[in-house]
């Protein structure tokens, strides 16, 4: 397997959830430093959902455009305010690519704001 970072786009099996939780396979963002993505199974990750218009709008959502380096085929938004923590050992289905480094300091601005930091 690939080493993950910062910044990687994986397909990530969400399911089970409960709520309003995020489920299902989707493409998710890796949040967590490499310091920690190297030394334990735990990383955060934040959801890849479909673009909207009434999305766009939320400050603490980031739109990203398709690529073949971040390997996305249609526009989407990063929720930020669905971070949560998975076991990539259980959870990881494949590696898409990775994200552009100024979408991933809008990410790091809207995960600010998220934990009030």
């Amino acid at each position: 397997m690939n080493k993950l970072e910062k910044g990687m786009i994986i397909d990530v099996n969400l399911d089970p959830t409960k709520g309003s939780e995020t489920g299902k396979i989707r493409p998710c963002i890796i949040v967590t430093n490499n310091t920690y993505n190297e030394r334990v199974p735990i990383i955060q990750v934040v959801p890849i959902t479909e673009w909207s218009e009434k999305k766009v709008r939320i400050k603490t959502n980031v739109e990203i455009t398709p690529s073949p380096v971040n390997g996305l085929v249609k526009k989407s938004i990063a929720d930020c305010l669905q971070t949560r923590p998975i076991d990539y050992r259980l959870r990881l289905v494949k590696i898409r690519g990775k994200l552009e480094i100024k979408i991933i300091e809008q990410i790091n601005e809207a995960l600010k704001i998220v934990f009030a930091i």
